[in-house]
């Protein structure tokens, strides 16, 4: 009998090596190669990814591009508001979406509270790995759900699962988890980097050529990536991930990916004993609500995707005990912040070397984009000379290492949400003065980072 032949392959980017080595020679990430084996049916296989969605079986399926009609994508709205909004609108027949998280956070939640409002207009197929039918409806009858037209199949079998889609032909359809499903083909553990890039492989095709929109839920790592092969993430259509402490009472869902809306967007939700509902003004919830005004905090006027949202930076300057002072950053990068302590130090002439330095975004929000740098600044140099800003400020802009202030994008919508909640003044780049007086709402444009410290020092 022949002897059956294994191959070694990495977990980050699904690349293939003859023999184990400590280093993927595809990708250079360490200590990620695992031995599979090589089914003999691998050909067969492959012949089933010879013919390219959408193209005739006895041809190569050319067409020149001004000779497709372009169209509008049908979006289903998925009953949920927010995560609508994530989505880019709903949901898109044939569409692949993967999402992760924290164990216990709220996926498998909001997908069945999803499915039980599409239900009502639509065919939707809830397949289980993790759970057993009665589980399921368990869940179900504590969130209160009412779906009679809502299919469950608990089931990990690919084949199986890939029958039961084609028989059914749901509208959308929930894999609750890609990491529990096994295929024939393979004789590798369910989880493993083959398995889960097959089964992956195997669904998103059936999805193109059914016009199926399928959920797949994903395991992710201790350090909060998806589990399986990076392929994973390339192949679907869009990636969302879940973020927030499972302690909170706060869910945060963001789009890292979408071929069919915008990438970034953020939707928020509240866990309640009835599961997820969506909060309809999440900046009331990143503005800590102070009986006075407290030193060391400032206002942000951030950017998510298309959404302008408020959050509170708080900073907090105290003298150093040790040699090293630290510098300790939550929500913002801590890298940034040692540019701007840099940047105070050579351009405003305000030195920190001495002082611990502390940030903070409230509310557990994540913030990546530049423009909360004059923010950040601001809120330094209030905890440093313990005094605090107008209650009415808020405040927006990237500061470059030449101490120069940069504009922000979008800055008119960012002003405009900032006057809707109630904020009287708007210290912002001189390029994002808007051309148009907005009602409530005084504009202060500066050039320079030492010009707007000098305002409230």
């Amino acid at each position: 009998m022949a002897k059956a032949r294994t191959a070694y392959v990495c977990g980050e980017c699904g690349g293939e090596a003859p023999k184990w080595q400590g280093q993927c020679p595809h990708c250079g990430a360490w200590n990620t190669l695992a031995e599979v084996r090589v089914e003999s049916a691998r050909g067969a296989a492959a012949n089933r990814y010879a013919t390219a969605p959408g193209a005739a079986p006895d041809g190569p399926g050319l067409r020149a591009l001004a000779d497709i009609e372009a169209r509008a994508l049908p979006r289903i709205g998925s009953s949920i508001e927010e995560l609508d909004r994530v989505l880019g609108g709903g949901f898109v027949p044939g569409g692949v979406v993967l999402i992760g998280g924290d164990p216990g956070i709220g996926k498998s939640t909001l997908l069945l509270q999803a499915l039980a409002g599409l239900s009502a207009e639509h065919k939707v197929l809830y397949v289980s790995g993790e759970e057993s039918a009665e589980q399921v409806a368990l869940r179900a009858q504590r969130l209160g759900l009412v779906a009679p037209g809502l299919k469950l199949l608990p089931e990990i079998g690919l084949e199986r699962i890939a029958a039961a889609l084609l028989s059914e032909r749901p509208t959308v359809a929930v894999v609750d988890s890609i990491q529990t499903l096994f295929s024939d083909a393979l004789t590798a553990a369910p989880g493993s980097v083959s398995q889960v890039r097959e089964c992956a492989a195997q669904l998103t095709r059936l999805a193109k050529q059914s016009g199926i929109a399928i959920v797949m839920v994903g395991h992710v790592t201790k350090e909060g990536a998806i589990a399986g092969p990076r392929v994973l993430e390339h192949i679907v259509d869009t990636v969302l991930y879940f973020e927030g402490d499972t302690h909170s009472a706060f869910r945060l869902v963001r789009a890292f990916k979408n071929r069919f809306g915008a990438v970034n967007e953020l939707g928020v939700f509240a866990m309640t004993d009835r599961g997820l509902r969506g909060v309809a003004n999440p900046s009331a919830l990143f503005l800590s609500q102070h009986e006075r005004d407290a030193p060391g905090s400032a206002v942000l006027v951030t950017q998510e995707g298309t959404r302008p949202l408020l959050v509170e930076i708080q900073a907090l300057v105290d003298d150093a005990h040790s040699p090293n002072p630290r510098r300790l950053s939550v929500g913002l990068e801590q890298n940034r912040l040692a540019m701007l302590l840099a940047v105070l130090h050579r351009h405003v002439g305000v030195a920190c070397y001495d002082q611990d330095v502390f940030i903070n975004a409230v509310g557990g929000v994540r913030i990546a984009e530049p423009a909360a740098d004059l923010a950040v600044l601001l809120a330094i140099m209030s905890s440093l000379k313990a005094k605090p800003l107008p209650g009415g400020l808020v405040v927006f802009g990237e500061v470059g290492l030449a101490g120069e202030i940069r504009p922000a994008p979008r800055g008119q919508e960012r002003l405009r949400e900032a006057a809707k909640l109630g904020f009287t003044q708007a210290l912002v780049p001189k390029a994002n003065l808007p051309r148009q007086p907005i009602a409530g709402l005084e504009v202060i444009g500066v050039e320079r980072a030492a010009e707007a410290l000098a305002r409230f020092r």
